[in-house]
């Protein structure tokens, strides 16, 4: 091994944006390291760009014009003096060429020589590599433009997977269950895959639907030391991407751990690695096969970090200042059960589309013991050009069913109003019985179904028209001109009680109350009757006696939107005008974008007959594609939008006339 060169990092630039930005700034200062956070257009007020102790605009857009170009990541270096780069996942963290100009420059690269990322950035060429390594893969084939797909699909064998050689985080992938799928597939992933990593190779993969996805951590010297930091479940996935990590895997023995944790180091040996790293597998029983090799800090790395105590961004820059690892495998040691949930700015019901919008109010919750990486705050902006994901939420205990049923609870007590997330299907999942008993395959979605959203129950419900009512007198006695220190609702004779009317998931709730002389209020919502007294009120906290039980909320407006947060959860209330005002009947027959985005291609013309799940369109957004299909068979009588239109959220596309 030849001469490692020692080095001393003073200040880091983090080639990255969000919640593993805040992540790689907070170690960073607790080894007293200056950063430098580079940020485009739309994160110019994200919170990643505040707690750096500097940041330069990369003047853009889109990543392609700010995260993912080369010489501005480096002029931000040059301007700043800063003397290393930390990548962080996606973007430039897996691209070869990134690296090795960071080294020319010389400035430290934290992560694995650019030769490493190089022979692993190529999916095809890894499994090559791990075939002579003795680690098990399954049969693929690239797909060169003009490819015989029929004939490799015969070989391969359905179901089989479309994948895209370069990148990951579910970008480019197609799975195909027959021979009628396999051409849109192919020319999506590809389309896909090129718009999200600049590199369009694409290739077939055998498919299998309901394994495992278990991968292990990695970490290397530059003196020839390599370890693994056990293993990591990431099974439960919606369109290839990880929702859901823990570690350990509720279901990997200590012989399959030590085996897999062998063709993990041998893997990396392989291709000389150093920094952090991890080795994806597909696990079957007491089968595995090799996967790819993510060169790089994984999203997930909390849970090792949770279950191992390393910090694996410290390890990260230790390694790249020259240190060794100073411990061996028989020093690490798996210790209580960790289990991490992703956060994401998506609706489940609707295919879990992204769904931007402002998180208008954000507090982590404090009912137990967790962990946030988040991206956001109150304020925060979610737009289309980049990931949706808001932040990681971790929690550590002593046993895998604590771990989970408490992530649950501080999950479902954390506040995050004003855009629609997958919060509620996160708790749902961690409280199936079969999640619960290990039951994680990766078909777990399909298969167990978990409740999309909460169902509020009546008492739920009526309790937050009671907290807003509540809130809303005392917001107007305390803004009140004249007569101030009058009670509110008092009255010096008898008059009907007040009436207010909400609306919640698209049902109207009309409300009457009246105060009562000591204060208290009778409240009628339907056929129920309540006495509310309250106790405290007025500056957005409500806390009162409702029929003799205690209800505490937190109450926030937005022009005519309540926001109530409770110990249940999030719930939220239009107020409906007291006088309506006519308006037109809602637009029959028209599909619509379901959020703002580009259109890729359209599929069909004006007069074109169509049957029912026939694809009208594709719409990209948050570089991913989305499939816009007749929901009735019909006949196409407009279209509003041609091919590389931006549209926006609820923008008309096309115009179909059912056929009956």
């Amino acid at each position: 091994m030849a001469d490692v060169e020692s080095r001393t990092i003073t200040r880091l630039l983090i080639a990255n944006r969000g919640e593993i930005a805040r992540r790689i700034i907070r170690t960073a200062r607790e080894m007293g390291i200056g950063t430098v956070a580079v940020y485009a257009d739309a994160d110019a007020e994200a919170p990643f760009v505040r707690e750096a102790d500097t940041a330069i605009a990369l003047e853009g857009e889109t990543a392609a014009d700010t995260y993912l170009r080369v010489d501005k990541v480096l002029e931000a270096c040059r301007r700043t003096g800063a003397d290393a780069v930390h990548p962080g996942y996606g973007f430039l963290s897996e691209n070869a060429e990134f690296a090795r100009a960071v080294e020319t420059a010389g400035i430290a690269w934290i992560g694995p020589p650019p030769e490493a990322i190089a022979a692993m950035g190529d999916k095809l060429s890894a499994k090559q590599l791990m075939q002579v390594a003795d680690v098990p893969t399954l049969p693929a084939e690239a797909l060169a433009p003009g490819a015989d797909l029929a004939a490799a699909a015969e070989r391969i064998g359905y179901p089989l997977l479309i994948k895209a050689s370069a990148g990951g985080g579910g970008r480019g992938m197609r799975v195909v269950n027959a021979a009628g799928e396999l051409q849109e597939a192919v020319d999506g992933a590809r389309r896909e895959a090129g718009s999200a990593f600049g590199d369009d190779t694409i290739f077939m993969e055998r498919w299998l639907p309901a394994c495992r996805h278990v991968e292990i951590q990695i970490l290397g010297d530059r003196h020839g030391g390599l370890v693994h930091c056990f293993e990591r479940e990431c099974s439960i996935q919606r369109r290839h991407q990880k929702v859901i990590e823990e570690a350990p895997s509720p279901v990997v023995s200590e012989s399959l751990r030590a085996r897999m944790g062998a063709a993990a180091v041998a893997a990396g040996k392989a291709i000389g690695y150093a920094s952090a790293g991890t080795v994806e597998f597909l696990v079957d029983g007491d089968e595995f096969w090799f996967l790819e090799v993510n060169t790089r800090l994984q999203v997930e790395h909390p849970v090792t970090e949770e279950i191992t105590g390393l910090d694996l961004v410290r390890e990260q820059l230790r390694i790249a200042e020259g240190e060794t690892l100073g411990y061996g495998q028989n020093d690490l040691h798996i210790d209580g059960h960790a289990i991490e949930a992703r956060l994401y700015a998506e609706d489940p019901a609707n295919d879990f589309l992204p769904s931007p919008g402002t998180v208008l109010f954000w507090t982590p919750s404090t009912s137990a013991t967790a962990r946030f990486d988040s991206g956001v705050e109150s304020g925060t902006e979610v737009g289309t050009a980049f990931d949706p994901m808001l932040a990681k939420v971790i929690v550590h205990a002593p046993t895998r069913r604590e771990a989970v049923l408490r992530l649950a609870r501080v999950l479902e007590t954390t506040r995050v109003q004003g855009l629609t997330t997958n919060r509620d299907f996160l708790v749902a999942t961690l409280r199936t019985s079969e999640f619960l008993a290990g039951d994680t395959t990766t078909d777990f979605i399909e298969r167990v179904n978990p409740a999309p959203r909460r169902d509020v129950s009546g008492t739920e419900l009526h309790h937050a028209a009671i907290a807003v009512l509540l809130e809303a007198q005392a917001r107007r006695r305390a803004g009140a001109k004249v007569l101030g220190t009058i009670p509110s609702g008092w009255r010096n004779s008898v008059m009907p009680p007040q009436s207010v009317s909400f609306r919640i998931a698209g049902e109207e709730l009309p409300v009457s109350y009246a105060a009562d002389r000591d204060g208290a209020f009778s409240v009628n919502i339907g056929d129920a009757v309540y006495l509310a007294r309250p106790r405290r009120m007025g500056a957005g906290l409500v806390e009162a006696d409702v029929d003799g039980q205690r209800v505490m909320a937190r109450v926030d407006r937005q022009a005519d939107a309540w926001f109530v947060h409770t110990a249940s959860g999030d719930l939220s209330l239009e107020e409906l005008p007291r006088f309506r005002l006519p308006g037109a009947d809602g637009f029959k027959g028209g599909l619509t974008a379901p959020m703002p985005g580009r259109i890729l291609v359209t599929h069909v013309t004006v007069g074109a007959v169509v049957e029912k799940g026939q694809l009208l369109l594709v719409l990209e957004a948050m570089k991913m594609e989305h499939r816009i299909t007749a929901p009735v068979a019909g006949t196409v009588t407009a279209i509003h939008a041609a091919d590389g239109d931006q549209v926006a959220n609820g923008e008309l596309l096309i115009v179909l006339e059912e056929v009956l």
